[in-house]
């Protein structure tokens, strides 16, 4: 790679392709008319957690390894994306899935060694969640059937996360043993399937450990008394964890057996609420690291935060009422959240990017001898 900061704005062009294509299944889904609806609408889940999550999640472990191979990770999951959306047989962009989640579950079982933890441990279960629920998807399995595998994927990596991040607290009795029975209780869920009545109990009370291990532990709820980007981080953090109590709440209480909407509603809390609020949250630090755009924090970020929160209401109340046209309300809502949040941290990054290239222009200034001027040009 001779230019790995192309590069990898590449592989984050694939992930924002992953990215439309799934909003416009999802939008199909909900009942508004888009162009070949009706095939990205099939592919709407593979799309937004293999094709957009495993993208970044890939990309950012191998900015973290630092080996030229981990690359082929978030690159099998990009080309998996544009295959499937091109209309090429599942088993091509299924089996780029599959790649890619093996080769990530290898970078961090390569960085587990390198700093055996139980934060590496964590991610290490979670990719190799996302590697199982990928294969069950290529053996022509059902996305509701395996879903859960790819939850436990996402969830995993954030929570490994901000275990990392809370090293810095000092360590509470049972901390470690709620963290490991919360992921047994995801995992023993998983394999039930959410959509059994022992999956979903296992599984909503594995979101509610979870999340009481996050309230209880996370650094977050320290920094949330800070201001301006520090507490932008903690407000996105807590959100995420309001939502994925809920989720884990709505499976306890058995809304997929009460109500077709119940599996929607525990679904999209956990893949908006919680996992997408961390991406608007995290961005600020991952985005420089992988990209090395400058972005810098402002406080307009809270409006496409505000949005995302709304659209999970808004959804959630539509399926408890089976008031199709709030779900359809809350797609258009989720879009402007997402789309805002990506306008606003491309604006930060061309902010300060004209702000460093007058900086410059002004320290070349500076650097003329007193009293000399620029040679003019002849009349």
């Amino acid at each position: 790679m001779r230019d790995p900061q192309r590069f990898r704005v590449l592989l984050l062009l694939l992930g924002g392709l992953s990215l439309l294509a799934g909003l416009c299944g999802g939008l199909w889904r909900l009942g508004w008319e888009m162009p070949h609806g009706e095939g990205l609408a099939q592919l709407h889940g593979p799309l937004m957690v293999s094709g957009l999550f495993g993208t970044l999640i890939s990309l950012e472990r191998a900015v973290a390894l630092a080996r030229p191979w981990a690359y082929l990770g978030p690159l099998a999951a990009g080309l998996g994306s544009v295959m499937l959306i091109a209309g090429l047989p599942l088993i091509f962009g299924a089996g780029a899935y599959l790649l890619a989640s093996a080769i990530l579950s290898l970078a961090s079982l390569i960085i587990l060694r390198q700093q055996p933890a139980l934060f590496t441990g964590a991610m290490l279960f979670g990719a190799l969640a996302w590697l199982a629920g990928n294969m069950l998807w290529l053996l022509d399995g059902a996305v509701s059937e395996l879903v859960g595998w790819w939850l436990v994927f996402l969830i995993l990596t954030i929570a490994g996360e901000r275990l990392e991040m809370s090293r810095l607290l000092p360590s509470k009795a049972g901390s470690e043993g709620l963290f490991l029975v919360s992921i047994g209780l995801l995992a023993a869920g998983a394999r039930n399937s959410l959509t059994d009545e022992d999956g979903a109990v296992l599984f909503g009370l594995g979101l509610l450990a979870v999340m009481l291990w996050l309230f209880r532990h996370d650094i977050a709820r320290h920094t949330i008394r800070q201001q301006g980007q520090t507490r932008f981080f903690a407000v996105c953090m807590l959100l995420g964890y309001v939502w994925l109590g809920f989720a884990g709440v709505a499976l306890l209480a058995r809304f997929p057996f009460l109500t077709a909407q119940g599996y929607d509603i525990a679904l999209h809390a956990v893949l908006i609420g919680f996992v997408i609020s961390m991406v608007f949250g995290h961005a600020l630090v991952i985005l420089p690291a992988v990209t090395h755009w400058r972005v810098a924090y402002t406080h307009w970020l809270y409006l496409p935060l505000a949005l995302l929160h709304l659209s999970v209401l808004l959804r959630a109340a539509g399926g408890l009422a089976v008031w199709a046209g709030l779900r359809q309300l809350s797609g258009l809502i989720t879009i402007a959240a997402i789309l805002a949040f990506v306008l606003t941290m491309a604006g930060s990054a061309w902010r300060h990017r004209l702000r460093r290239a007058a900086q410059q222009n002004g320290n070349q200034a500076a650097l003329l001898p007193s009293g000399s001027a620029l040679p003019r040009a002849r009349s």
